[in-house]
């Protein structure tokens, strides 16, 4: 398992659909062959981590995160390649296991594996599963992937899959998977994955970082208590650099207010207000400006929650691709060294 002692820099994305010159949606197909490019521009930037989100809905284009992956690790050398998040539920853990094994070796060691909730529930009715037993699958199939990450011969029952006896899986890594669990804000969610032994993913997702502090000290406390070594902890948060904070506000705003509409349509939330957006820039989980700005903001997160790495959720909503490598490049280039100066200082 991987543990630093000094912050990383990553970056996330769920693959969403960006827009053409003219405004026009990209077509799935364009839209992960652009993602591989995303890719290695993160690693030739110098970027430590590319997370990719699994989806099951028309606005994501990435339904097989490790297969994306797998391309990519074809492209770069360095840059770690993971989910972000695996909906482990809908999943089998076995063969989430034997995915990123594979991806490992092809990477070189290189595959992390985030596994979550996810943000969305298609994929239970997709492969059959039925939503009521939405905390057992989590609990059980959490359970069974701790074990696999051993690599050992596994002896494991439940109630939502066949039962395992003495059953060794197939590739062996070379060195292990680091693997984590996504979080969004259950302190339960945060005891579980001490118990099993995964790094803390926090999905900052709304709101200021300070509030998540107690959860931050509450994975450290919980891993003291239940004996557990002391696993890393990452941030993952939206944003997106530009040039200048007028022209990175003008670039999210639109998409930001439609996908704010759309998902509170689904799940019965209040509209956005005017001026919602200035406020989650200014004082809540949107990372939105030049880089500068953003580079402050990272470093205040860094700094008031201790965590090891950072991850930009850097895609949004009604976006162009241009726009989006341009924020890994300044991300990489500008803010990460940025934000190292601030917290040297």
């Amino acid at each position: 398992m991987l543990v630093v002692s000094t912050p990383e820099f990553g970056i996330d994305t769920f693959g969403g659909v960006t827009l053409d010159v003219e405004g026009r949606p990209v077509p799935h197909a364009q839209v992960i062959r652009d993602l591989v490019d995303q890719a290695v521009l993160a690693d030739e930037v110098g970027l430590d981590f590319f997370g990719l989100g699994e989806h099951h809905r028309p606005d994501f284009a990435v339904s097989s995160p490790e297969m994306v992956l797998a391309a990519i690790a074809s492209r770069t050398s360095r840059i770690r390649l993971g989910s972000a998040v695996t909906v482990l539920s809908s999943d089998d853990p076995v063969r989430v296991f034997e995915r990123f094994a594979t991806l490992d070796a092809v990477s070189g060691g290189r595959a992390e594996i985030v596994a979550g909730r996810g943000s969305f529930i298609e994929s239970f009715p997709l492969f059959g599963f039925d939503l009521a037993d939405y905390e057992v699958l989590f609990e059980e199939r959490l359970e069974l992937l701790a074990a696999l990450l051993k690599e050992e011969p596994v002896t494991w029952s439940g109630t939502t899959r066949a039962a395992l006896q003495d059953q060794e899986v197939f590739p062996r890594t070379e060195n292990g998977i680091t693997a984590w669990v996504g979080v969004g804000g259950s302190p339960e969610s945060v005891v579980r994955a001490a118990r099993h032994g995964f790094g803390l993913f926090l999905a900052i997702i709304g709101g200021p970082a300070d509030r998540f502090a107690g959860y931050v000290d509450l994975f450290e406390r919980a891993q003291d208590q239940l004996g557990t070594p002391r696993r890393p902890v990452a941030v993952h948060s939206p944003g997106l650099v530009a040039d200048s904070d007028e022209e990175a506000r003008d670039v999210v705003r639109a998409g930001w207010y439609a996908m704010r509409t759309r998902l509170g349509q689904e799940r019965g939330w209040p509209p956005p207000r005017p001026g919602d957006f200035e406020r989650e820039i200014a004082g809540g989980a949107l990372y939105v400006g030049s880089p500068e700005t953003v580079a402050q903001k990272i470093a205040g997160t860094v700094q008031v929650l201790g965590v090891d790495r950072f991850d930009l959720k850097y895609d949004q909503a009604q976006v162009r691709s241009q726009d989006l490598l341009r924020s890994i490049e300044l991300y990489g280039s500008q803010v990460v060294p940025r934000v190292k100066e601030l917290l040297a200082g």
